[in-house]
């Protein structure tokens, strides 16, 4: 049994696609030459610190046209015009994405993503950027894809041999100085007399993207028992901050900083919905009179203990929510499992499936451990975009656990249906209580940096503000085009659902631009949204 969620997505970025004549790869350009200043700023040399946002990531992947497309790359074309010098990226060896490690693709880096005319894939074909093939010289643009705030001050972040542990990053790898380096090392040892810093999405965007699977660390100040889908503790997430800050700003240098958008409004969460179940579709809908009659069942019980809010129904005339697990729930299944045993009449219902009533304290078990943390989704819970290629399809691990418990295959199979009688795992949804942990450590995060941009008379872009009028009222004007947060087809944002696309790096240019103006009474030449894609075809230079 599967849903067409994932089918209506891919006719709705059909679409996109038709009508997106614009779109076609390549670099960006700026307005006609004017009048412009550079006023009390230096951009003499340049150097932007930074995760996947600085490095240019998009669709999924680091490659070269990203790269070139990248925001501090954008940046640094506009202040050639006013002083601004050479500007070096540490490119990638093609348009694939991936990385290799001595030859062997690295686990978990994948392809970039395309549209192949149905849906975003992954590009097939070999990386040939290997990460043992490092880099010489300096780089102004030290975006590092995946660095949490801590890890810009971590030595040995760029050692290859600790990749596979997990301490360094392959990405950094590549250009450090020297495998004991830092980055925030390598960015001062440059003499910037202007940086930008963007920093301390990943400190929350892990456990979000995670569906808030890992922990809340705020109180741990050992940064060093932190996983990569854990929450960073504000206290040292400022004390950070403080502190890259310090080191970028030596030498009296100006620059800007941007603060944390609420990752939970950019496309990644907001894409699937919490009631995706078409009972149009003949896989789902002739399956919803059985459904129910198993569920209505096990609502019985959920009123018997107290714990109507948890009934599961599925409707014959709508769409219908997705069955998920929720951690935050008391765990009753010891009390469903005793009720079903104790029940006069649920041998009999067991036996509509072919099951002898020997079968109750197994089936009375499955159901209490399947069912004792579950709901139906609302509203207010976000489904995280990955889960669209898993609703409605057999999970064959619980699947291969049911048929060694002696249930037969096709009832097994029937009852390890993701989302729908296989309760979705933490990892496919945030919940409310997961959702506001990720807002509180955002709004402290974003406390601290204000203050800190303050305190050292630096630039400030509200990041935040931006996502927000990209997700409400419609979107943001960019010259003839309307940009909002929907995936692809609002042009901010690119297949993977996180990362902007060119053009959204070229707005987010420009309000850099902007807040930099204000600050150092400059004036400088903006870009245009007509000279920068929002979709990268399959096939690149």
């Amino acid at each position: 049994m599967k849903t067409n969620y994932v089918s209506l997505l891919f006719l709705m970025f059909l679409g996109l696609y038709g009508c997106s004549s614009d779109d076609d790869a390549g670099n960006g350009g700026s307005e006609m030459e004017m009048e412009y200043s550079s006023g009390t700023a230096d951009f003499s040399n340049y150097v932007a610190v930074g995760n996947s946002l600085t490095a240019g990531y998009t669709d999924g992947a680091l490659f070269v046209s990203g790269q070139s497309n990248s925001l501090p790359n954008i940046l640094s074309q506009q202040f050639a015009l006013v002083g601004g010098g050479e500007f070096q990226q540490p490119l990638t060896n093609d348009n694939i994405g991936g990385l290799l490690a001595g030859g062997f693709p690295l686990p978990g880096i994948e392809n970039r993503l395309y549209f192949n005319g149905s849906g975003p894939a992954r590009l097939p074909g070999s990386p040939t950027t290997d990460i043992a093939q490092t880099l010489s010289g300096s780089f102004n643009n030290m975006g590092v894809p995946g660095a949490f705030s801590y890890h810009l001050l971590s030595p040995g972040y760029g050692n290859i041999a600790g990749v596979a542990a997990g301490l360094a990053n392959p990405y950094f790898v590549r250009f450090a100085s020297s495998p004991s380096t830092t980055v925030i090392a390598d960015a001062v040892a440059q003499k910037p007399t202007f940086f930008s810093l963007w920093i301390g999405n990943n400190d929350v965007l892990g456990y979000a993207t995670g569906g808030g699977v890992g922990i809340d660390q705020t109180g741990n100040l050992d940064y060093a028992t932190y996983a990569l889908n854990d929450i960073t503790d504000p206290t040292i997430f400022a004390d950070i901050y403080t502190a890259i800050v310090s080191e970028l700003s030596k030498n009296d240098a100006k620059g800007i900083v941007a603060n944390i958008p609420d990752v939970t409004e950019i496309p990644y969460f907001t894409t699937v919905p919490y009631a995706p179940l078409d009972p149009t579709n003949p896989d789902f809908g002739s399956q919803i009179p059985m459904l129910n009659n198993i569920f209505g069942a096990l609502n019985q019980v959920y009123e018997a203990l107290g714990a109507p809010e948890r009934k599961i129904e599925f409707a014959t005339n709508a769409a219908s929510a997705v069955v998920i697990k929720d951690e935050a729930l008391t765990d009753i299944s010891a009390q469903i499992e005793g009720v079903l045993n104790a029940s006069p009449t649920f041998p009999a219902f067991i036996s509509q499936f072919g099951l002898p009533a020997q079968a109750v304290p197994l089936v009375a078990n499955i159901l209490g451990q399947r069912y004792g943390q579950s709901r139906q989704a609302n509203e207010a819970d976000l489904i995280v975009l990955p889960s669209s290629n898993v609703i409605g399809t057999v999970n064959v691990t619980a699947l291969q656990a049911l048929m060694g418990m002696g249930v037969p295959q096709e009832l097994a199979g029937q009852f390890s249906i993701e989302g729908i009688t296989l309760p979705l795992e933490d990892k496919w949804v945030l919940i409310p209580s997961e959702q506001a942990s990720v807002k509180t450590a955002t709004d402290a995060y974003n406390m601290a940096i204000a203050t800190i941009a303050q305190q050292n008379d630096l630039a400030l872009v509200d990041a935040n503000a931006i996502m927000k009028m990209l997700s409400q009222g419609g979107g943001v004007p960019f010259d003839e085009f309307i940009l909002n947060s929907s995936l692809v087809f609002g042009g901010a944002f690119s297949l993977d659902g996180v990362h902007p696309t060119a053009r959204g790096y070229a707005y987010l240019a420009n309000k850099f631009m902007e807040a930099i103006e204000k600050k150092y009474n400059a004036v400088l030449p903006r870009v245009r949204a007509a000279d920068y894609n929002t979709l990268y075809p399959a096939q690149l230079p």
